[in-house]
């Protein structure tokens, strides 16, 4: 499922506090995010209509749960990129990453560490 910007922004708030009221998600936004509640309201609800967020109803008071995990959407916005900037080649992606002069000493072992087996799963980041 594909995601905007701003729906990845509402589904961090969501994958780090759930359920959630719209109010709750308005809070756990970034202080860089300055949107009004019904903005977050109207978004929350979109979501809901691609079946990323489920909501449910606590008196009068809807409760918001992600039902897209980050796992799922990571996954899918990185096959979106992987299609779109290497063909749909991890060869091609990996070399770049690799090579790329941005990632650090640490970061590029890490990186040939996981692709060598070397390294255990040590759980999914932030």
């Amino acid at each position: 499922m594909k995601l905007t910007e701003p729906e990845w922004i509402i589904m961090n708030a969501l994958w780090d506090k759930h359920p959630a009221r719209a109010r709750d998600v308005v809070e756990l936004l970034p202080s860089s995010v300055n949107w009004a509640y019904t903005t977050v309201k109207t978004m929350l609800d979109r979501l809901v209509e691609k079946k990323a967020v489920s909501k449910s109803k606590k008196g009068n008071t809807g409760l918001y749960e992600p039902r897209l995990s980050r796992r799922q959407a990571r996954r899918t916005a990185l096959r979106m990129v992987l299609d779109r900037a290497f063909d749909g080649a991890f060869g091609p992606m990996m070399h770049f990453l690799v090579e790329d002069e941005n990632l650090t000493a640490g970061q590029r072992k890490e990186l040939i560490e996981i692709l060598s087996g070397k390294r255990k799963n040590k759980g999914e980041r932030k």
